[in-house]
């Protein structure tokens, strides 16, 4: 599937680009219009359209049907339905994220939900939007979510409702840089609450980057505990290994241990 292009630029140059001239997502270059990169840059990144796995989106050429697993969802199934993303997290699409995450810059905020949802087009179905959630430590320390702007610009794309209070996080957990897939799983098992009943409801979660998905599958128990029917996910990046997918050592969890958390 060929990516969407880039938003169409407005006609003419306003006193704001005068002062602050737009710059290319992925470098210092100066572009015509606001968030948006270099042609040759946006047709190298890696979009994930293609064929993959039908529960955690891990992408499979090879896959001749829609309803492939790959080795991680055989051993052992997700809590979510569906998780999607639009990029491969690698050397070019790196500083896309870390330019939301730690540089603040929302100017990709409407070309990135549309890569989103052109990934998972499953969005549309949920009946509310949610992000992962920061502890309140952490985000008073870095002053917004990065995740809360992705799904408020998905949410605004197609008119559901975006709840960035009803998923909290009631543990501050360490980084999950550096750690096993086990470890990921450890750390934050257990560290989030839903405020209220969602008896019969679904639900997508919006994350910036997908890892081994142990924060998408700790969010999803607790929304499970809470009565959600459905959840699934999309964030904006994925790490990808290609040649090989391992099946973690150890378990990263029963449903049960889970949700019993």
């Amino acid at each position: 599937m060929t990516p969407r292009s880039q938003r169409p630029c407005r006609f003419g140059i306003t006193l704001a680009d005068l002062i602050w001239p737009p710059r290319s997502l992925l470098s210092d270059a100066r572009v015509d219009c606001l968030g948006t990169m270099e042609a040759d840059l946006w047709r190298a990144l890696d979009f994930l359209y293609g064929p993959g796995c039908m529960r955690c989106g891990f992408p499979i050429a090879e896959a001749t049907s829609p309803d492939i697993l790959c080795p991680v969802c055989l051993a052992q199934p997700p809590l979510y339905g569906r998780a999607r993303a639009a990029l491969a997290y690698d050397d070019l699409s790196k500083p896309l994220v870390l330019n939301l995450k730690h540089g603040g810059r929302k100017d990709g905020l409407r070309a990135f939900s549309g890569w989103m949802l052109e990934a998972a087009p499953f969005v549309t179905e949920a009946d509310q939007i949610l992000p992962v959630p920061l502890h309140w430590s952490r985000l008073w320390q870095r002053g917004y979510n990065q995740a809360g702007w992705l799904a408020a610009a998905l949410a605004k794309r197609f008119g559901r409702p975006y709840n960035p209070l009803l998923l909290q996080r009631k543990r501050a957990t360490p980084s999950q840089n550096g750690l096993s897939a086990s470890g990921r799983k450890r750390n934050v098992t257990g560290a989030f609450h839903v405020a209220q009943p969602v008896k019969g409801q679904s639900f997508v979660l919006v994350d910036d980057v997908m890892t081994t998905g142990a924060t998408l599958q700790a969010c999803t128990a607790a929304l499970r505990r809470a009565g959600a029917v459905r959840v699934d996910c999309v964030a904006l990046a994925r790490v990808v290994r290609p040649t090989k997918i391992d099946v973690p050592s150890e378990p990263i969890g029963s449903p049960q241990e889970l949700f019993d958390a």
